[in-house]
């Protein structure tokens, strides 16, 4: 009786692989290297002793809640449509809050803007590099 012979098992395509994930951290080691490092000479310009201010149009909300409009204390998010209104349309409102305000007064806030029309609400936030 003859034995037929062994199948060759197949062998897994270890070297595909390796040449995949190679060309991958090729790839991504250039695509990283895109923009040029920031030169070690240059000093990045400190803001933190900078007056803030907020912009001219912008709706204030100071840390007890109370909102303000160009100096002027405000009762709610009406008097700032009827105020703003005059000054340009209710499409962009900008929110300055301070970093005090807790953020459910802030939504407060927003969600009445919305609901007189506002389309669209920034939030102006201070930026820093660290």
């Amino acid at each position: 009786m003859q034995q037929k012979p062994k199948a060759k098992q197949m062998r897994e395509p270890t070297i595909a692989l390796i040449n995949v994930v190679f060309l991958m951290l090729v790839f991504f080691m250039i695509a990283g290297t895109l923009a040029p490092p920031l030169s070690g000479s240059v000093q990045l310009v400190e803001t933190q002793d900078l007056e803030g201010r907020e912009a001219p149009d912008a709706l204030v909300i100071r840390a007890d809640g109370v909102l303000e409009y160009r100096g002027a204390e405000l009762t709610d998010a009406e008097a700032y449509v009827e105020r703003a209104s005059i000054d340009f349309p209710l499409d962009d409102v900008r929110l300055v809050p301070d970093r005090s305000v807790p953020a459910i007064r802030l939504k407060e806030v927003s969600d009445a803007l919305r609901a007189l029309g506002a389309t669209k609400i920034y939030v102006v936030t201070e930026r820093g590099l660290q």
